[in-house]
């Protein structure tokens, strides 16, 4: 999540646990302990697979955070002027205050690596975009209420409430768009298809769907409000021919490991040579994948990997005009969006007449 709704839980999480004693410090302490996770981000690694692959890396587990509780927790006993407040309260203060960011950016698409340093993919749920106002406003309201008043535990606890309950709803919303989904899965035989269901920017009314299917891709919207209204998918191409090609690279293999196979490949003119690109389906939107790398370059007849890769700027059709239709979309199902018409027309396998 960004930066604004990890503050703003870590001090919710902070003025429950110990405003009652500590008023003010416990939600601004909070607030600090919150945002710690993120700080990765300042961390360079030289190379632009590495970076997106590392981030929510070492500083998201559960294991080193849970140790960074313990220890500040340890020092807070010892040497905090409040003598009254046991070693529980301090654990539980400090590890909930830092593990409750990761286990919040496990519900957005990411992935984050919350069991590191073990070798497994980065986990994640999704059941909210990455900004999504109805979590936030909660806590900020409770922590406004908290900052005014002096009273740290009554407003920060009613807007962890809040927003947990909103989180409740986002995911029972998912299970609504997974049921809906069912039918068609089995009319396709894609009951076991690699899929991704994920809430659209900033809502948790319209979802959208991302299946797998061997070389190519399909995509559909499916909204709360759509009752009976049959989902309307469309086809895409995946350049899986090149996969085998980047999977040869290391580079090809960590970005594999980290987007598994929600990722396009293809060979683009780049700087007068041929680029082997890979594309992370899952971030963004079609028309608008933000997080695209060039991988290797082909030399005559072989592709030769770059010793860095590199963030290519994505070949984006859609803007601030995409987010109003999505919206209208929410509200009027029968007003068709099809998200080919934010694609390039090479990556167009097939689009249904209701589009």
């Amino acid at each position: 999540m960004d930066t604004l709704t990890q503050a703003a839980l870590g001090a919710a999480v902070g003025g429950t646990v110990l405003g009652r004693r500590l008023g003010r410090k416990a939600v601004l302490i909070g607030a600090a302990l919150g945002t710690l996770p993120d700080l990765d981000v300042f961390l360079d690694y030289g190379d632009a697979v590495a970076n997106i692959t590392e981030h929510r890396g070492f500083s998201h587990s559960l294991f080193v955070l849970t140790g960074l509780g313990t220890l500040l927790a340890l020092l807070a006993r010892h040497f905090a002027p409040a003598r009254d407040i046991s070693f529980g309260r301090w654990w539980a203060y400090f590890v909930l205050c830092l593990v409750t960011h990761p286990l919040l950016d496990v519900l957005t698409t990411y992935g984050t690596q919350i069991w590191w340093p073990l070798d497994v993919r980065p986990s994640a749920w999704p059941v909210v975009f990455i900004i999504d106002p109805l979590y936030t406003l909660p806590l900020l309201v409770g922590i406004g209420f908290a900052m005014a008043t002096g009273n740290g535990l009554r407003g920060p606890a009613w807007g962890l409430g809040l927003s947990c309950a909103y989180l409740a709803f986002a995911m029972a919303a998912k299970g609504v768009v997974e049921y809906r989904l069912a039918p068609l899965l089995a009319e396709r035989g894609l009951q076991e298809a690699p899929r991704l269901v994920q809430p659209t920017p900033f809502n948790t009314l319209l979802w959208r769907v991302t299946i797998i299917d061997g070389d190519r891709h399909h995509e559909t919207l499916v909204g709360l409000l759509d009752g009976g209204r049959a989902p309307v998918v469309e086809t895409f191409s995946r350049g899986a021919e090149l996969e085998p090609i980047a999977l040869a690279l290391e580079k090809g293999r960590r970005l594999d490991w980290f987007a598994g196979p929600y990722l396009r490949y293809e060979a683009l003119e780049m700087n007068g040579r041929e680029t082997l690109v890979a594309t992370d389906l899952r971030l963004g939107f079609p028309g608008f994948f933000a997080f695209s790398y060039a991988l290797a370059v082909r030399d005559e007849e072989a592709w030769q990997p770059l010793e860095v890769t590199e963030r290519v700027a994505p070949d984006s059709r859609a803007g601030l005009e995409t987010l109003g239709q999505l919206g209208a979309r929410i509200l009027t199902p029968e007003a068709t969006l099809c998200t080919s018409d934010f694609v390039a027309d090479r990556w167009i396998e097939y689009v249904p007449e209701a589009c």
